[in-house]
């Protein structure tokens, strides 16, 4: 499995607005992506950091050029600064038994 973590420093609370109620077309985008495992969207201090997981590399990557379509078409003004994308293979995964 791979991992995608996106940082976007400095998105206000406003942001949260707008992408938050959107969650059923930013998921249909997502779960189009072949591979596609899960996604998390997180309010962090100075902003929002999001993760994706998918079978494969190719995934990762194609689920970072969907998103940044999605946000240039639906919502421009989102993205002050580009985001910051690590990708990695996942190399340890546990949870609550």
């Amino acid at each position: 499995m791979y991992t995608t973590v996106r940082q976007y420093p400095s998105v206000g609370a406003g942001t949260f607005e707008q992408v938050v109620p959107r969650q059923q077309e930013i998921e249909a985008v997502l779960r189009g992506v072949p591979g596609f495992v899960s996604y998390q969207m997180l309010r962090t201090g100075d902003g929002m950091t999001s993760v994706t997981v998918c079978q494969d590399q190719a995934g990762v990557e194609e689920t970072n050029r969907a998103v940044a379509r999605w946000i240039m078409q639906h919502i421009p003004t989102f993205m002050p600064t580009p985001p910051q994308v690590t990708a990695g293979e996942v190399v340890m995964t546990f949870a609550a038994q």
